[in-house]
């Protein structure tokens, strides 16, 4: 194991379980995501109908779940820093955290939409392999399931915290990471065990509540609490700091964000439809706008005009 053996701080005195990195890497994370969405504010546009988002690219989402499934198997599997028994049974629920919690989220989305959603398979067995990563050297293949699923629920619904909060989360990151995150802790805290701990013939733990080591929870709750104060903490503290600093400044100007990033920065952008949309947005916001100077009324708009074919725009048309 990794974090479990580097730590230096009053949670590794106290006996705090973190296999791979809960707290570090993805508590830390979401918190931070967090401070900075709140930072920047919204997006322009955010909330209304006409300006509705959407994944930049399927393909590359589910591309790139599989390349992180893949090394995830390196990030908590080899924590062990052995070929060992240990290393073999992180992989095992590495595995299977990640395909219930796709499985889960992709099922309650499922209730709404009525779709069977590859993004949302994709969003859940990430949060599956985030939920697993703190247990996965201390935990056995029936926990993990429990894992899977309650990741996928609970971070399911944690995505409408921004709705309730008003935040601006593009990705999701906080729900994702840092309430994944704490689900992952809390469980260790519950279904650690001493046995599969000692599978490296090594480590010595006392277990979690599965072996009567109730105040390992405590533990947990209390390890989770700090990483996320500190994270949001420190992190506004950085960002209030580059905002005194010239050309630190997070925050496109309302010019760049109109005109896409892409071309603001760099003149081009990846693909022919964004540049057909934005001409067409443009073009709608000047009549909208004369409509408002010319007494208070939205212009007419004939419906023969900028008729533009859905599938046209998704091949670049």
């Amino acid at each position: 194991m990794f974090f479990d053996r580097c730590y230096c701080g009053w949670s590794f005195v106290l006996g705090g379980l973190d296999f791979a990195g809960g707290s570090p890497v993805h508590i830390s994370s979401g918190s931070a995501a967090l401070a900075i969405s709140i930072y920047l504010g919204k997006r322009r546009g955010y909330g209304t109908e006409r300006l509705a988002y959407k994944p930049h690219n399927t393909s590359y989402v589910i591309l790139g779940t599989a390349l992180l499934w893949f090394g995830w198997f390196g990030f908590n599997g080899g924590s062990a820093l052995s070929a060992n028994l240990r290393a073999a049974m992180a992989c095992t629920v590495t595995n299977l955290a990640a395909s219930v919690g796709g499985l889960t989220w992709m099922l309650w989305d499922y209730r709404i939409k009525r779709k069977w959603s590859a993004v949302g398979f994709c969003s859940g067995a990430i949060t599956g392999l985030v939920a697993i990563t703190p247990g996965s050297g201390f935990v056995g293949a029936p926990a993990a399931v429990l894992f899977g699923f309650m990741a996928g629920t609970v971070c399911n619904f944690a995505t409408q915290l921004k709705f309730v909060f008003g935040y601006d989360d593009t990705l999701d990151i906080f729900a994702s990471h840092a309430v994944g995150g704490v689900v992952g802790n809390v469980l260790t805290g519950l279904f650690a065990q001493a046995s599969v701990a000692g599978f490296d013939g090594i480590t010595v733990i006392p277990g979690g509540w599965l072996d009567h080591n109730y105040i390992q929870l405590g533990y947990q709750l209390a390890d989770s609490v700090a990483a996320l104060s500190y994270s949001f903490v420190m992190t506004t503290i950085i960002l209030w700091l580059m905002h005194f600093i010239p050309f630190l400044r997070m925050r496109g100007t309302e010019e760049a964000e109109i005109m896409g990033l892409d071309e603001y920065d760099m003149g081009e952008f990846a693909y022919d439809y964004v540049g057909l949309e934005q001409e067409i947005g443009h073009e709608i916001e000047t009549k909208v706008k004369e409509g408002m100077t010319s007494g208070g009324r939205e212009p007419h708009h004939e419906h023969h005009h900028h008729h533009v074919d859905e599938n046209s725009l998704e091949k670049g048309q």
